[in-house]
């Protein structure tokens, strides 16, 4: 994954972030990297920015369609005149232009506002002057030195986010009577299918619509006490919005609030402002804690990213979301076309279920509204509200890999359902299981491929060994078909994989497990005596493994037990000193304080029974039959009341 940098760019005056127009005479503040701060004028006086937002939004306040060559030459216009604020600062040019001589490296522009009059400028339609990157080119639209611009509310103390947690998704749409229709079935279908990947397959209808919905809620005709119950019952981790954006009939308010269904008449619109979304969003226990936070809010909804009102406190939506404790808001800042809307919501989805970082996924995500919505500015009109911790790299890299490791285990149950499926030929079940297995060793390919060249040895030996445990369940799948050559194919990948894992990390006592068990497992002839040094990896193994037991704490300690009962059961083969009764009782003592710690639906446990399982059923063998099963009997509780 492609380094990225982080710029913050803060614009700061005196005085209280709401109640102050825009002018031109008005002194701001910029402070950017290491950099002293400088002094930025913002080109625009209140009402003619107003003028001109207008005729951003294709149409005027009587409706009347904007000519198309007024609104694009307005966009240049007005790109140009946010270029030269952003080209007031020095520093901001500075680190732009080093991350731009390391090559493939993205720059993340954090801009804070605390002025709400400055939200209202279109940041986002930047075009680079002189000294940026494709000068005269849309600044976060070109790719010679990619840019991504995120805003984020000034916050006293440092807003809490956990990227790295199972997905949870919350669709609500919204289409009041007395507005237009909105493609909610396009956007059924774009998180359809982000979430396709990881939804376990099942044989019949009904069940494979429950394992959807663990994962995609969806609330039609969404009421504010819908949303707020649907809320109260899950932890959603993301949630996507879409409506129609609109003003409140109330006196003197100008903000833009979201259409949902009033409870009493879903004809009849309940236009929600961010503050009472955010309400219901952000649920709190009876000590005022906060209980279920999602960590994305996306709203397809016309101006949820504008804040126009600037005399009186509170902000657009997508402020107020965030200003209330989401990490992250992806809004618009003007009227979004549907198609660009059903694109967006696609494209971030699929993005970001498959562990990419949001901030690439929006950069890419404007590049391809540009291509794909033309005579449209909706690429620029897309604007997202980001809290962007310190450990937000590693938090991602977590989650993808969470989500590489959820995707395969998902097609491995496919898989396996597959062979079980009596309804199904058998080469009907040969033909899609060829697939499942095409496909998981190209995830593998491309998860090692993805790591960086300064990756350390533990986390290329563990990529190595997770793509040999592949071949080992897909060899074990070909056992179960009757296919002894594919299935032994496999079993020698897995070993070359597991002795490349140990080449690259000496050290790591799983990988040098795994590879001795395959050469037990391919040995033609079952009574040689394995080789000098073969006998040594053994025992080093053990050694290193003992060692992490007794010094490590937490998940390197919990899988050093499950490798030294793995080990014990190898002595069979590789220990010159082999006493089958000692190692019976180390194994089921091991097995024991393993099945303690984790619990029986721990992974640990789970993963250990079924290797276990897998000498008994599969690589069944004299020499360690009754070792398996003494470790199989304590993982599966069979001896505990």
């Amino acid at each position: 994954m492609a380094e990225i940098r982080t710029v913050k760019l803060e614009f700061l005056r005196p005085g209280p972030a709401h109640n102050q127009l825009l002018s031109p005479i008005t002194p701001y503040l910029a402070l950017c990297g290491a950099d002293g701060p400088v002094t930025v004028s913002i080109p625009f006086e209140q009402r003619h920015l107003a003028a001109r937002l207008q005729r951003l939004r294709y149409a005027d306040s009587n409706g009347n369609a904007i000519v198309e060559e007024q609104r694009e030459a307005e966009v240049r216009e007005m790109g140009e005149q946010v270029g030269k604020v952003l080209g007031q600062v020095p520093a901001l040019l500075s680190e732009i232009g080093n991350a731009r001589a390391e090559g493939n490296t993205l720059v993340h522009v954090k801009l804070s506002l605390s002025a709400f009059e400055l939200a209202l400028v279109p940041f986002e339609f930047a075009i680079g002057s002189d000294g940026f990157p494709q000068s005269g080119s849309p600044l976060f639209l070109q790719s010679r030195a990619p840019i991504v611009l995120t805003r984020e509310v000034r916050r006293g103390r440092p807003l809490p986010v956990e990227w790295n947690r199972p997905p949870r998704l919350l669709f609500a749409f919204a289409n009041p009577g007395n507005f237009s229709s909105v493609p909610a079935q396009a956007h059924l279908q774009a998180l359809r299918n982000a979430i396709q990947p990881w939804v376990n397959w099942r044989g019949n209808e009904a069940e494979q619509l429950e394992q959807v919905k663990s994962i995609l809620t969806v609330v039609p005709n969404a009421t504010l006490d819908a949303l707020r119950e649907k809320c109260a019952e899950a932890d959603f981790t993301h949630v996507h919005i879409l409506a129609h954006g609109a003003r409140p009939e109330r006196g003197g308010d100008r903000r833009y609030g979201v259409a949902l269904c009033s409870k009493d008449d879903p004809a009849k619109a309940d236009i929600v402002d961010g503050e009472r979304l955010a309400m219901i969003l952000t649920t709190t226990d009876s000590s005022g804690v906060t209980r279920n936070r999602p960590t994305l809010v996306s709203l397809a909804t016309c101006d949820s990213g504008n804040i126009e009102e600037v005399l009186m406190p509170g902000g657009s939506i997508a402020h107020e979301l965030h200003a209330s404790g989401i990490p992250w808001v992806i809004a618009s800042q003007f009227p979004l076309w549907m198609r660009s809307s059903t694109i967006a919501t696609e494209l971030l989805y699929q993005g970001i279920l498959e562990g990419q970082d949001p901030r690439w996924v929006l950069f890419r995500l404007r590049q391809r509204l540009r291509t794909s919505s033309p005579g449209t500015h909706d690429w620029a009109s897309i604007v997202a509200y980001a809290t962007v911790p310190w450990d937000f790299d590693r938090q991602v890299a977590q989650f993808h890999e969470r989500q590489v490791r959820t995707k395969i285990e998902v097609e491995f149950d496919h898989a396996e359902r597959l062979l079980d499926d009596e309804k199904k030929g058998e080469d009907e079940v040969a033909t899609e299981v060829k697939e499942i297995y095409k496909s998981i060793r190209e995830d593998m390919r491309k998860w090692c491929d993805e790591l960086a060249d300064d990756a350390s040895p533990r986390d290329r030996a563990e990529r190595l060994g997770m793509s040999a445990a592949s071949e080992k369940r897909i060899g074990i799948l070909f056992y179960r078909q009757k296919h002894a050559d594919q299935a032994r194919s496999a079993y020698e990948k897995a070993r070359d994989f597991y002795k490349r894992a140990w080449d690259i990390d000496p050290v790591n006592h799983w990988v040098v497990t795994q590879y001795l068990s395959f050469l037990a497992v391919l040995a033609v002839k079952k009574d040689t005596n394995p080789a000098a040094a073969e006998c040594e990896a053994w025992a080093a193994a053990r050694q290193i493994a003992s060692w992490e037991r007794d010094r490590m704490k937490g998940e390197r300690q919990i899988w050093a037990l499950s490798t030294l009962a793995e080990l014990e059961l190898l002595g069979a083969v590789y220990s010159p000193t082999f006493e089958p009764r000692q190692a019976e009782a180390a194994i089921v003592e091991l097995c024991t304080k393993l099945f303690d710690t984790v619990g029986q639906d721990g992974r640990p446990v789970t993963s250990t029974l079924r290797q276990f399982k897998r000498y008994l059923e599969v690589w069944d063998d004299a020499r360690w039959k009754k070792l398996a099963q003494a470790a199989v009997g304590v993982l599966e509780n069979a001896n505990r009341g």
